[in-house]
């Protein structure tokens, strides 16, 4: 079995995979987070790009500059199967060209539309 890189101790394929592939749409915000960290481990800037809200979207997006070495969630607001809304705290860890090393936290915002839920922003600590 391959871990899912977000944490959750399911596999890979159980887990971050259907979403990423298009074959599911995450059923929570903290899926949705989860899944977009694994797409950042995984570099996958198409699916960061299809989970951003168009109104925060930014037009190209960085993905290479940091390796993902690991995920917290600290803990959810709202964001459940039948909420329009919910915000995720987390912490991701990181290193930057292995050679320094760092915490990213954040609580980011996100909203149900069309069934989908998306990504629009975050405060990062």
């Amino acid at each position: 079995m391959v871990a899912c890189p977000c944490g959750s101790g399911a596999s890979f394929a159980d887990c971050c995979r259907p979403f990423l592939k298009g074959e599911l749409e995450p059923p929570t915000a903290e899926a949705l987070m989860r899944s977009r960290y694994t797409a950042n481990v995984r570099r996958d800037a198409g699916y960061l790009h299809r989970t951003w809200h168009d109104s925060t979207r930014p037009v190209s997006m960085d993905v290479d500059a940091v390796e993902w070495r690991g995920l917290d969630v600290v803990g959810t607001t709202g964001g459940g199967p039948d909420d329009a809304e919910g915000t995720v705290t987390f912490a991701a860890h990181h290193s930057t060209g292995g050679i320094s090393t760092g915490t990213m936290r954040e609580t980011s915002r996100f909203v149900k539309e069309g069934g989908r839920w998306l990504y629009v922003d975050g405060d990062v600590d």
